[in-house]
């Protein structure tokens, strides 16, 4: 079929695959098909582009979306339900607890003569999550057409391979089918089929190689390339625009995006500003400090005293703690810095990560670096708790040890520097690390 090979790019082997699983509408298929492969591989795309095109009946559901047995159940047999009656009749919801009654129900729904005599499909996307439900969920979906006695196929999509799937008691084997990752070729000739139609095919699929040719190494999502192709075309052929470069220009539309690609390079993944933000950083006109304000790793909303807290156990983290005396007891005499390091430091501390320490050294050095800027008299105990609840700070150890908690501090330097900014702290001024 032409027009499916035109919507489905680089999975022939895959489509060709599910089309002789599929067969003709009337033929009985196979009972299930778990179907795996990374993130953007193609499977949720694939499957439900095939069955729409095929015009097959089929009920897609997302695994995270019905995250209960009933919510999941209930979906399944009221879209099923939509496809084999016309909009008045079924106007009332069908409710369903457990999978003895989704089997009679099932049942009922697929008499009707639209259903009758074809295959049905049912697809779960993040079929992972199945396994946090009933132990007989997925033993009965592998098995759903010898329950029922029905033309129907059960489709599993997910991330993981079939061995994590597998039951200790045994069950029905699905058909299994992997998605494999693209290549640099196939994401090339993906990404370039989206070009805009005001420029040629060639220019785009030129951009699109350079786009490759920076970000391929660090990224091979497709989802991910794809944002980033959007988000950096404007730049990239604004030359062409102002007039100042043809299309066939390469070198100078390179030398135009180059600088952009690498700042863009620090966001992957991270969406640590909106898109909005990124163009306006793009045609200059928001100052790139006040946007980095704004990044996630360096705008935390945190209680006042808070950060303190959160500063005075990143010091007791990677300073040493006979070190203390030196940094925060006002007539501490002269101590050497070069004694020690002879002695004991042979490599930087913040190299070594973070050290843990306990609760009555925190509270030593918060009162002494807070000194009248805070009355001591917040809850700090519930204070510290949220900051363990944020993952800023980390418990170590069992919460029934008798000599007391202790803690590590999870953050980096750029995000505690971030945060003592906002409170006027010099947090460098304190750290052993940079004496």
């Amino acid at each position: 079929m032409p027009h499916l090979e035109n919507m489905v790019l680089c999975r022939e082997s895959q489509v060709s695959t599910l089309r002789s699983l599929f067969g003709e509408r009337h033929h009985f298929s196979f009972p299930s098909i778990f179907i795996y492969g990374h993130t953007a591989s193609g499977k949720t795309y694939v499957t439900q582009t095939l069955l729409k095109t095929l015009e097959l009946p089929h009920v897609f559901v997302n695994c995270v979306e019905c995250f209960t047995l009933r919510l999941l159940l209930e979906q399944i047999l009221n879209k099923l339900n939509h496809l084999s009656s016309s909009e008045d009749e079924c106007s009332t919801q069908i409710t369903c607890e457990t999978f003895n009654d989704f089997v009679r129900l099932f049942k009922q729904i697929t008499k009707a003569e639209s259903l009758k005599d074809q295959t049905v499909y049912i697809v779960l996307d993040k079929a992972e999550y199945l396994r946090d439900m009933e132990a007989n969920l997925l033993p009965g979906f592998l098995r759903l057409q010898e329950l029922t006695d029905r033309n129907v196929t059960v489709l599993l999509l997910s991330e993981i391979v079939w061995e994590k799937f597998r039951p200790n008691t045994g069950c029905f084997e699905p058909f299994v089918l992997y998605f494999p990752d693209y290549s640099i070729g196939n994401l090339q000739k993906i990404l370039s089929h989206d070009y805009p139609p005001e420029y040629s095919a060639d220019f785009y699929a030129a951009y699109i190689n350079i786009l490759l040719g920076v970000f391929y190494t660090v990224c091979r999502d497709l989802k991910e390339l794809r944002h980033l192709a959007v988000l950096n075309f404007p730049k990239y052929c604004e030359p062409v625009v102002k007039g100042e470069a043809s299309e066939r220009d390469t070198r100078k539309l390179w030398r135009n995006i180059e600088p952009h690609l690498k700042k863009a390079m620090q966001t992957v993944y991270l969406r640590e500003v909106s898109s909005s933000q990124w163009e306006k950083l793009q045609k200059g006109d928001t100052d790139s400090e006040q946007l980095k304000g704004l990044s996630a790793y360096t705008h935390v909303e945190l209680p006042y005293y808070s950060k303190f807290i959160l500063i005075a156990a990143y010091l007791a983290s990677y300073n040493p703690a006979r070190t203390d005396k030196r940094f925060f007891l006002k007539h501490h005499g002269k101590i050497k810095k070069t004694n020690f390091q002879k002695k004991h430091e042979k490599t930087s501390n913040h190299l070594l990560g973070p050290k843990p320490f306990p609760l009555d050294r925190l509270l030593a050095i918060l009162y002494s670096i807070v000194d009248s800027r805070v009355a001591p008299t917040a809850n700090i105990f519930s204070q510290i708790t949220s900051l363990v609840t944020l993952q800023l700070l980390t418990l170590v150890g069992h919460d029934d040890q008798l000599d007391g908690p202790k803690y590590k501090c999870t953050v980096s330097l750029d995000f505690i520097r971030a945060v003592a900014r906002t409170v006027n702290f010099d947090i460098i001024k304190y750290l052993y690390d940079f004496l």
